[in-house]
């Protein structure tokens, strides 16, 4: 299924450094020479949205993209993503920052 992502990157791990971090195999054979990006799902709230998160006890929604380019952490993304077999990953077709 693909769908528009909205984001802010949280963390990016660069293709040469996914040996530093325990990630899953199946996420790392997916990613292999490809960007991880783990991003706030729907971007970077307003302080209301984040009062609110906080008095409601609503965790924040990350989403994880693999995609070809990396971009900075703190930056705001949208996304044309696939998804995968692995629950919250997506492949990310088109990412624009």
């Amino acid at each position: 299924m693909t769908r528009t992502l909205d984001g802010e990157v949280l963390h990016v791990v660069p293709p040469e450094e996914l040996d530093d971090y325990e990630i899953e195999e199946e996420l790392r054979s997916l990613a292999e020479s490809r960007y991880i990006l783990v991003c706030r799902d729907g971007g970077s709230p307003s302080w209301l949205e984040r009062v609110r998160s906080f008095v409601m006890r609503e965790p924040i929604e990350a989403a994880t993209l693999v995609a070809e380019t990396g971009v900075d952490e703190g930056a705001e993304v949208t996304a044309t993503v696939h998804e995968t077999d692995l629950p919250g990953v997506y492949e990310a077709t088109d990412l624009r920052a």
